[in-house]
């Protein structure tokens, strides 16, 4: 098979792995919820199952990613950036499809199965802007109504995210309540579901929250993992990369990385870079996996930070897309198990990564992936040896950052 490029049709592998059936992932995850919302969940596993499952559906789906979307997007090697780190670096572009990041390959699977489910509105949660636009972006197309709950500080420093939204024909919910950031428009989204479940599919944007969720937009974006896999050997004669490297804050971008690698390539070591904030020792974090401790938030088991009475501690991070105090719980359970290492990039190693990766390959990197470059950017010579073949998943890109990097890099 010719691997996947751009122009050619995109072409689903099969369905992955199921969690089991009350949706835990070994320890992790499950469906913690009021019952006034465990109908809706269930309507939701049903429909997603038969979905996922049908020829048309899928069908359907692909062509969107294609036609649509711009999938497959490419890989590409970063000879410039390998020759300053001395490992050879694979960029799989995701910055490079409709409305810049991986979140569309979610948001267009979940909005077929609104329609399917015959509902008419979408609600969802953002904290960079990306899942948020995605959300509106696919709303416009299929004709449903959007209400994005966003907090009030990611609304202050994502205000060209906002704007698009807007343009969109979203409405946008300023959330105030906590810190003002991701978790807190989660808490509202949800709140809102509740309260308006008949006619409203919560379009959720990472493999966080309750059963189907981590599970049905894991699926909805192994397609990253599934091609990269398959453009890697092509690149490589055969060879799988050595290292498979995604930022991480809830895990959607890594977990479509990781999902086309786990099982198929089990010499490649899967790495998730989290947000280090301010440095791990300082307390002003968001890594959830080298910091956090088991507990049930937003619908799940997963690692979350927490103080020493279980409460949950806010996150911090330069990037608005990883500035969550937990993780998805497959993520938690592949941690438990060994089976992918997670990592940290500081506020200022990403910054830096930022700018690595522009100076060296022209290429604006998202704040979120700046961390998984900054992380390289340090390891390269250490823990990943001179020479080593690393595939990175970019998985958006920076104009949406560029204000904020303005204001703190001041004149170049």
């Amino acid at each position: 098979m010719n691997a996947p490029s751009r122009g050619t049709a995109v072409e689903l592998d099969p369905p992955g792995p199921e969690p089991t059936t009350d949706g835990r992932f070994g320890d992790f995850g499950g469906r913690y919820v009021p019952e006034s919302i465990i109908p809706a969940l269930e309507e939701l596993e049903s429909a997603f199952r038969t979905s996922w499952h049908d020829d048309e559906f899928r069908l359907q789906y692909a062509t969107l990613l294609s036609e649509y979307a711009g999938r497959p997007t490419p890989v590409t090697e970063c000879h410039r950036l390998s020759d300053r780190l001395g490992v050879r670096v694979l960029l799989k572009r995701e910055d490079l499809t409709h409305t810049g990041s991986h979140k569309i390959n979610n948001v267009l699977g979940q909005a077929l199965l609104t329609r399917r489910m015959g509902k008419q509105r979408v609600i969802a949660e953002t904290g960079a802007g990306q899942h948020g636009v995605a959300t509106a972006t696919a709303a416009a197309l299929f004709g449903l109504d959007c209400t994005v709950y966003m907090g009030a500080v990611d609304v202050e420093r994502q205000a060209l995210n906002v704007w698009r939204m807007k343009l969109l024909g979203a409405e946008v919910v300023p959330v105030t309540s906590g810190s003002a950031t991701l978790k807190d428009a989660v808490n509202d989204a949800m709140r809102e579901w509740v309260a308006s479940v008949e006619t409203t599919h919560y379009c959720l944007g990472s493999v966080m929250g309750p059963h189907p969720f981590p599970w049905l937009v894991r699926e909805f974006q192994r397609v990253v993992g599934d091609e990269a896999r398959k453009q890697c050997r092509a690149i490589l004669n055969g060879k799988d990369p050595q290292y498979v490297v995604a930022c991480i804050g809830g895990g959607s971008n890594a977990m479509g990385t990781f999902a086309g690698f786990v099982t198929q390539c089990p010499d490649s070591v899967l790495i998730g870079v989290e947000a280090g904030g301010l440095g791990l020792e300082s307390g002003h974090h968001g890594a959830a996996v080298n910091r956090g401790v088991p507990g049930i938030v937003h619908g799940m088991r997963s690692l979350f930070l927490q103080d020493e009475h279980g409460q949950v501690v806010e996150a911090t991070s330069i990037s608005a897309g990883l500035d969550y105090p937990g993780i998805g719980p497959e993520h938690a359970h592949l941690a438990e198990l060994g089976m992918a290492r997670y990592e940290y990039a500081t506020d200022d190693e990403a910054v830096a990564g930022f700018q690595l990766l522009a100076e060296t390959e022209g290429i604006v990197p998202a704040l979120e992936p700046a961390h998984a470059i900054g992380w390289l950017a340090r390891e390269a010579g250490r823990s990943i040896p001179s020479g080593s073949t690393v595939l990175l998943t970019l998985s958006g890109r920076g104009d949406k950052d560029a204000a904020q990097l303005m204001d703190r890099l001041g004149e170049l």
